[in-house]
């Protein structure tokens, strides 16, 4: 396989607190994605470095094989699968299919959707990696003008707030769908990331999947105004 910038982006691990990139026999990277790498000080491990010789476990301990009720959280760090963060990556999982049939229904939304897709994405890698998730616009709007056009409709769409139905087709459909999923996903990251008192944690990503859901719904606007 050969790697470009961007699959190398897509494929960075966490090792032992560090960033790693593992490569197979037989793969190969462009130019840019060596660059990229020696640039970000990631080192290059071979893919059969992947496999710790032990996995750590969250409760202190050690096992020499991983047993099917557990999964890794990042690196060698085993958990069950029942942790709240994996039921959060399974939930962005949904989220990211969600959206890339939203694609197929609403193509004239496709390119904000691949916009929230990657956002999606990014949050998952940030929270493999415990990156913390930088702030962007969203399909061109801040968080204060996704917040302003969600609350007030009438003026920015014409059109008041709805409640979808069949009549509104299957575009309209797909985007509530996805607006559900990124619900979903936010109660899974307040789970996930809370101290003992009930404080977030990673409030970075509870903000992102917040703004996914309002610019679903701004979408679902814009369709129902055509």
């Amino acid at each position: 396989m050969l790697y470009t910038e961007s699959s190398v982006r897509d494929n960075i691990r966490n090792r032992e607190g560090k960033r790693v990139f593992y490569l197979g026999k037989g793969d190969t990277l462009t130019a840019g994605a060596r660059d990229w790498l020696r640039s970000e000080r990631i080192e290059i491990l071979s893919a059969e470095a992947a496999r710790p010789d032990r996995f750590r476990l969250a409760g202190g301990g050690y096992m020499d094989e991983k047993p099917e009720h557990m999964t890794h959280l990042n690196g060698e760090l085993l958990v069950p699968k029942t942790h709240p963060r994996i039921a959060f990556r399974g939930s962005l999982d949904t989220l990211e299919a969600d959206l890339i049939l939203a694609q197929i229904a609403a193509p004239q939304a496709a390119g904000k959707l691949e916009e929230i897709l990657n956002l999606s994405r990014k949050i998952m890698r940030c929270d493999v990696l415990e990156e913390p998730l930088e702030s962007l616009m969203l399909c061109g709007l801040t968080e204060g003008e996704l917040r302003q056009r969600s609350h007030r409709p009438q003026e920015y769409y014409g059109i008041p707030h709805f409640m979808p139905s069949a009549a509104d087709g299957e575009a309209i459909a797909r985007l509530n769908r996805a607006r559900c999923a990124a619900r979903e996903a936010e109660l899974r990251a307040a789970e996930a990331f809370s101290d003992r008192e009930g404080n977030p944690t990673r409030e970075d990503i509870l903000k992102a999947l917040n703004r996914i859901s309002s610019m679903l719904y701004l979408l679902m606007l814009e369709e129902k105004s055509r």
